[in-house]
């Protein structure tokens, strides 16, 4: 029995170990999740801005562009103007990850039409309504 002695050392050291690898992963995966959504909102508010300055020329919309994804703790990669429609790249940094993502953005498409789709503008019964 004598053989065995300290064995249960060595079991909570590996069991120790392989829980600072996986909780240092899970701290990794999060980095790059936050850094993601950091560049996704940045490019999106950055689209809107550019789309917003369009009619001012591309040269304005783009600087514009860059003063909101700064703003965001973001940077923009790419700005183009294709009419009203932007289209902006922003990369945001977050320990070692720096992801870059692209948005769209423009004037809207205008009132629905009527057609199928009106069931879903309809008023749904509430309180004090009669349903048919």
């Amino acid at each position: 029995m004598t053989g065995d002695r300290g064995s249960a050392t060595v079991w909570t050291a590996m069991a120790a170990t392989a829980m600072c690898v996986v909780f240092a992963a899970v701290l990794a995966m999060g980095q790059a999740v936050v850094a993601r959504h950091r560049a996704g909102a940045a490019a999106d508010l950055a689209a809107l801005a550019a789309a917003d300055h369009a009619a001012r020329g591309p040269a304005d919309a783009c600087r514009r562009a860059a003063e909101v994804a700064s703003a965001q703790g973001a940077e923009v990669v790419r700005c183009a103007l294709s009419g009203e429609i932007a289209d902006v790249t922003a990369r945001a940094r977050s320990g070692p990850y720096a992801p870059a993502v692209r948005a769209r953005a423009g004037p809207p498409l205008g009132p629905p039409t009527p057609g199928a789709g009106d069931a879903a503008f309809q008023s749904r019964p509430g309180a004090g309504e009669a349903v048919p």
